[in-house]
């Protein structure tokens, strides 16, 4: 490039962020990176690798040969993300803060740095894509060419004005391609494993982490597994911590794994697992199920608010695919719209545990076409997709 333009990269320590830096240096563009802070209340617990992970992103600019800068988001993250965090799980829902995350830190925050800096673009190394489409002369975002890796799920509320400033070179390569070229060129986080987690608590365990900013409400754990009106409906197995602590479909720390559904076969052999089905926050009673294939534990459709999409307006009411969690395999599905931004989805096979809070995004192939907040499941017959 006669003019090189300038790209700011978030450098995180990892090696997709890493590598997608020395990509982009390899085809002749300015980089500069940036290490994001973003939650700065523990910084000397041992859960917090904050720390380790800037001196990981310093040594990464210095072996490719970048400036790189350390750049305080906390505030914008505890006003912007934290804070809308505690409140839905406070109403008994479970949010995904990393979506929330990409939305007003990285590609809001990080992105008004960048263009200080004086940058054309920003680029992270998330698995996902961005083309221009010449015949609508909108941005489209893609899924990563990488099946077991793609993360347009969480990168769904983007719009046109962030997704034309934003590159994702790792997009179209494969982990382990991005892994080879990591060694390769000698970075030192080559072998670093992926971090889990959300994006502030990190490795910590997570009810741990709620206690210090969610009052417990303790309340009973009822059974749900027969049939309502029937024996043993209802009865009173357990005490619940608080329901902000539970998430539909969880399986683990419910405290009940010896419990057999009312009924069973005594001296049976093993039991069925129990499941969060149900959360009754006016009665403060969490229901439980024993078994994966509960009729409680399976929706054919759902209600999805807060609406955004990346082509700035909704898709037309049709039939396309979605996704209700991270990792879920595409769901044919029927989009009904509402005149006041609110959707539907009505799937052709039930889905499993959807749960209030998280997202519901919308694809048409490889598209990823935006998405909503769920606010809650509902029955429709499969037949006749009416609701009962």
């Amino acid at each position: 490039m006669a003019n090189k333009q300038r790209v700011v990269v978030g450098l995180s320590g990892g090696v997709d962020s890493a590598v997608s830096a020395y990509l982009l240096k390899q085809q002749g563009y300015e980089v500069i990176g940036i290490f994001m802070k973003n939650w700065e209340d523990d910084d000397d617990s041992e859960y917090c690798s904050s720390n380790v992970d800037f001196v990981d992103a310093a040594a990464v600019a210095d072996v490719i040969g970048i400036e790189i800068e350390h750049v305080n988001f906390a505030r914008d993250y505890k006003d912007r993300v934290f804070a809308e965090f505690l409140r839905e799980y406070q109403a008994g829902r479970t949010p995904n803060p990393d979506i929330l995350c990409n939305a007003e830190i990285k590609f809001k925050s990080f992105l008004d740095h960048a263009m200080r800096l004086g940058a054309e673009k920003i680029a992270t190394g998330h698995y996902a894509r961005v083309r221009h489409n010449p015949v609508s002369g909108r941005h489209e975002l893609l899924k990563g060419l990488d099946p077991s890796k793609d993360q347009s799920y969480f990168l769904h509320r983007l719009d046109q004005a962030q997704l034309s400033k934003t590159l994702f070179p790792v997009g179209e390569l494969h982990k382990t391609e991005v892994r080879r070229i990591a060694a390769e060129i000698g970075l030192p986080n080559a072998k670093k494993k992926d971090s889990t987690g959300i994006c502030f608590i990190g490795e910590r365990p997570f009810r741990e982490f709620l206690n210090r900013y969610i009052s417990k409400e303790p309340g009973p754990i009822c059974d749900g597994t027969p049939e309502p009106g029937s024996r043993g409906f209802g009865r009173v197995i357990a005490q619940h911590v608080g329901l902000s602590f539970y998430t539909l479909g969880q399986r683990q720390g419910l405290g009940i794994g010896g419990i057999k559904a009312k009924g069973a076969q005594r001296g049976g052999g093993e039991h069925a697992p129990w499941f969060v089905a149900r959360k009754d926050i006016q009665r403060n009673t969490l229901w439980v199920v024993q078994g994966h294939d509960h009729p409680w534990l399976k929706s054919f459709a759902l209600k999805a608010g807060d609406p955004s999409w990346c082509a700035g307006e909704a898709p037309p009411a049709g039939h396309y695919a979605a996704k209700t969690r991270y990792r879920q395999a595409d769901a044919p599905c029927a989009l009904v719209l509402e005149p006041g931004g609110d959707f539907h989805l009505r799937f052709d096979q039930s889905q499993w545990a959807v749960t209030p809070g998280q997202s519901a995004v919308l694809y048409d192939g490889e598209v990823c076409l935006g998405g909503g907040v769920i606010s809650g499941a509902e029955a429709f017959d499969i037949a006749g997709m009416q609701k009962t």
